[in-house]
């Protein structure tokens, strides 16, 4: 039977047409929510590493046994690591350690509703390697510019094993507070210290944003040496 030759071109194009529109919902799905805030990318927090690792991959199993901190993360929220960058509370005035209890530090006092609970779990969470804990660097990725009143850095002392207990506020020194960073979508803090330390840490920070009363908390794993 024949047909028109507008009718053979829409017939042609209308594939297309579907393959372009789940491309365009698959992008508003996998980059509107990760484009919202930010988060420290490195030393990478505890979900941002587990969705540079695994976001391409997160349904292998074999994560189970090569990444079983990041495996556990995937199987109770896997919202926790596309929304890597959504993890803080808002309105606390500065009162980080009176609304954050001991061992809830990495999930903010279970912020957005329990979202990250998992990253408080206890555990050998894969670790950055950082050459010196003499001198290092933290950097914020800031995708929606919203600069900073100050951040708060902390480092676990030596002969705190995270591996092994939840973290607590005692368990951490603070090494440095800063001042106001204007916005950027990249903000280096350099030259911080923490001496003495070797092996496995945290290096905790709270960021708190310019725009709104918003506090962003925050735990990268490291191995100093």
């Amino acid at each position: 039977m024949f047909s028109p030759p507008h009718v053979r071109v829409r017939s042609a194009l209308r594939p297309i047409l579907v393959a372009l529109t789940s491309l365009l919902l698959l992008s508003t799905m996998f980059t509107g929510t990760a484009s919202a805030h930010g988060s420290i990318t490195s030393p990478a927090t505890r979900n941002y590493g587990c969705w540079e690792r695994w976001g391409h991959d997160h349904l292998n199993p074999n994560m189970a046994q090569q990444d079983p901190m990041c495996w556990q993360a995937w199987q109770a929220n896997p919202n926790a690591m596309w929304n890597w960058n959504g993890l803080y509370r808002e309105n606390l005035r500065g009162n980080h350690r009176g609304s954050i209890p001991d061992g809830q530090l990495c999930s903010g006092g279970r912020a957005e509703g329990g979202r990250y609970n998992a990253l408080d779990a206890v555990g050998a969470w894969q670790t950055t390697r950082l050459p010196s804990s003499s001198n290092f660097s933290v950097t914020l990725t800031d995708q929606a510019r919203h600069g900073a009143d100050y951040f708060q850095i902390y480092v676990t002392r030596q002969g705190v094993n995270t591996a092994t207990q939840p973290l607590r506020w005692s368990d951490l020194e603070l090494i440095r507070t800063t001042g106001s960073y204007a916005p950027a979508e990249t903000t280096v803090i350099s030259n911080l210290s923490a001496p003495g330390r070797t092996g496995r840490h945290v290096v905790y920070t709270i960021w708190q944003a310019s725009h709104l009363d918003q506090s962003y908390y925050l735990c990268s794993d490291v191995t100093f040496g």
